[in-house]
């Protein structure tokens, strides 16, 4: 299970609260919890994609890189949910099954095709979920100072707050191509939990896994 969490700025829209990033990183950590024996890893990315956690039956590293992730990790801006699935794609090994992705975004400013991306792990025998975080009526983005105070929200060149809204439409069709499924975050579920229930069904493999200490 290779999770793809979006950390553009528009993450830290407080439609769901606390805002969709922290909501987000706390059904994760959730959904770390009820792992039994499935490993885990975390890709992140807002105008590129990067490897945050390699695929690891290790839940308390997973929950200790889960705890650094900020929309500051990230220098480039946008949503480039593409590079996000391929990169995903990529940490999988061949032989692996019941190989899953879920991309947990509001789908905002994406770029590259992430349709195309979704086909593209479909066929190498991956399923790719989506999440929705944020409502359909969406919410201005906020701008902190150097002590994380509230200062205002993001504007336009006309001086209007800029509102991001969740992109329903595309994340349905990535989910769609991806054999998988989209699932609508809200302040009472982070969705996470429906889309365990449809990766449970996928075909499992026993690995093996050694557990060592090692001295100086």
């Amino acid at each position: 299970l290779v999770i793809a969490l979006d950390v553009s700025n528009s993450m830290l829209a407080q439609d769901i609260r606390p805002d969709r990033l922290t909501r987000a990183k706390q059904a994760i950590s959730r959904l770390i919890d009820r792992l039994q024996g499935d490993r885990i890893g975390i890709v992140i990315f807002a105008g590129k994609a990067y490897s945050q956690l390699p695929i690891t039956s290790d839940y308390g590293a997973a929950k200790m890189f889960l705890n650094t992730i900020s929309t500051e990790i990230v220098p480039v801006q946008g949503t480039a949910i593409a590079d996000a699935i391929s990169l995903a794609t990529e940490s999988f090994k061949d032989e692996d099954h019941g190989k899953a992705i879920i991309v947990i975004t509001d789908g905002e400013n994406h770029e590259g095709d992430a349709v195309e991306a979704a086909q593209e792990a479909a066929e190498a025998g991956i399923n790719v979920y989506t999440i929705g975080m944020g409502l359909p009526e969406g919410a201005p983005i906020p701008v902190f100072n150097s002590r994380n105070q509230l200062t205002g929200y993001k504007k336009d060149k006309q001086g209007n707050a800029i509102i991001s809204r969740l992109n329903e439409t595309m994340l349905q069709q990535i989910a769609a191509a991806g054999n998988g499924k989209f699932v609508l975050a809200s302040n009472r579920s982070g969705g996470l939990e429906q889309i365990l229930e449809e990766i449970s069904k996928l075909e499992k493999a026993e690995f093996e896994t050694k557990m060592f200490s090692d001295y100086e």
